[in-house]
């Protein structure tokens, strides 16, 4: 029976290192809600043996080691989590309803920045963005960890092929096959990050002034020509700032309409809409996270999933 002493000690030693894990085991599944178990996974696989754990690796090592191969089982046999733009061409008719929402796609889940430490997130920005992330899902699950452990984390090669009970040499073999489906399946400009500032900040101001009053106008000189606007769970997606521009004017008619509570997702600026009722009550509508290059912005992503908002601890109405 293990002691109490023994329990507070590995709390106090592991804990610090819980939201990191957390973006790992999110970086391998692209999913919030799977990340967390497989977190509490790793902590009762660590748990059970800190007794033989020697220090020959740092128990953060050690910890990354139990949660590479925790989602490596967790993998086995899962499909790939997309993102619309991951699944087809353009749509072509913006003022035309959408498609039904295709429930039997496992999308990609948005991060709440809230779950990460804030110091943490500013460091880690470019390796949790939402491209990169849909990105790596089309990498097999070996590729994926090889390629986490050393772009991301920084792993020597020989560390890396001790967790997977590989060599040296498959490593860096693994790593230049997943750099080039990494280039392939996301265009570069798509996994640059640039620091967020003051220029950041007035983007998303307008962004929401523009939907609140209703002006798509000023919304479109927001818009950089190829933004692209996707909307889980619906396959649909649009390409290009006149494209997005007609999709909104269709369906954006009223001030006052709507109401955006800014949040953020992946290290990136994000917005709530909610949408008025007939009965006046705002309920959730989605979770936009947006891409902003060069003072304009450049992709959307609106999850239509009022779930989403309880991850991000939005309230489930507004009046």
């Amino acid at each position: 029976m293990v002691a109490t002493t023994d329990r507070d000690e590995f709390v106090r030693l592991t804990d610090p290192y819980r939201r990191e894990l957390l973006a790992h085991c999110y970086r391998m599944l692209g999913s919030v809600d799977e990340a967390e178990d497989l977190v509490q996974e790793t902590y009762l696989r660590a748990w059970r043996s800190y007794d033989g754990y020697e220090g020959r690796a740092s128990l953060r090592t050690w910890l990354h080691r139990i949660a590479t191969n925790t989602c490596l089982t967790a993998l086995e046999g899962r499909a790939r989590r997309p993102l619309p733009t991951g699944l087809g061409e353009p749509s072509q008719a913006p003022e035309e309803p959408l498609r039904a929402p295709a429930t039997d796609v496992p999308w990609l889940q948005p991060l709440p920045d809230a779950l990460l430490d804030p110091a943490w997130v500013v460091a880690a920005r470019g390796s949790l963005r939402l491209a990169l992330v849909a990105a790596l899902q089309h990498l097999p699950a070996r590729q994926r960890a090889v390629l986490i452990l050393r772009d991301v984390l920084a792993w020597r090669a020989s560390e890396v092929a001790a967790v997977l009970g590989t060599s040296t040499a498959a490593v860096k073999s693994s790593l230049q096959r997943a750099r080039a489906r990494l280039e392939e399946v996301a265009p570069e400009e798509d996994l640059v990050t640039e620091p967020p500032g003051a220029a950041d900040r007035e983007v998303l101001d307008r962004y929401v002034a523009a939907f609140e009053n209703a002006d798509m106008d000023a919304l479109l000189a927001l818009l950089r020509d190829g933004v692209e606007l996707e909307m889980p769970p619906h396959l649909d997606w649009f390409r290009g700032a006149k494209e997005v521009h007609r999709f909104l004017v269709a369906r954006v008619h009223e001030k006052g309409a709507l109401r955006m509570l800014p949040t953020r997702a992946n290290g990136q600026p994000a917005v709530a809409m909610y949408v008025r009722g007939t009965d006046g009550v705002l309920r959730p509508h989605s979770l936009q996270v947006l891409t902003v290059e060069e003072g304009a912005v450049s992709r959307i992503t609106a999850f239509l999933d009022a779930g989403v908002f309880g991850r991000f601890g939005l309230p489930g109405s507004l009046v």
